[in-house]
């Protein structure tokens, strides 16, 4: 009878000791969980904005722009009663731009199939498959 309750107690120590590691190992593995600090949140971001001023589409150099000047200025043409449209607007439907004269679509081969007319003070140049500006120079610097 001894003996049985040796070994009754020995299992019941082994149940304790077991049960003690578990919830020791419950008890780690829980507050290592709250440990841990929650993952971080990436709030959603605004798309990107366009830039305010709208940017040139022929990124054409000083020299370019002159050349484009020199020649376009003594063109006889009678310029837009209206001031020039901001680069990537349209052309008001009444402007009918012209041509880009031969001399400027050798010397800035760019704006060959471009056209151009005058508003106010500036040449404006339109992009003919839409009728879109897309540069303006000064006549006048």
């Amino acid at each position: 009878m001894r003996q049985i309750s040796h070994q009754v107690s020995g299992q019941g120590s082994r149940q304790v000791a077991l049960t003690a590691a578990l919830a020791s190992a419950l008890f780690l593995f829980n507050s290592g969980l709250f440990a841990q600090a929650p993952p971080q949140q990436v709030p959603p971001q605004a798309p990107a904005q366009e830039p305010t001023t709208p940017q040139r589409k022929l990124n054409l150099t000083v020299e370019q722009r002159y050349t484009i000047r020199e020649f376009i200025k003594d063109v006889k043409s009678e310029p837009a009663s209206t001031p020039a449209p901001a680069v990537g607007d349209a052309i008001p439907q009444d402007v009918r731009p012209q041509p880009m004269p031969d001399a400027v679509a050798q010397k800035v081969p760019q704006v060959k199939t471009h056209k151009f007319f005058i508003a106010k003070d500036e040449i404006v140049i339109v992009d003919p498959k839409d009728n879109t500006v897309t540069e303006l120079i000064k006549i006048e610097n």
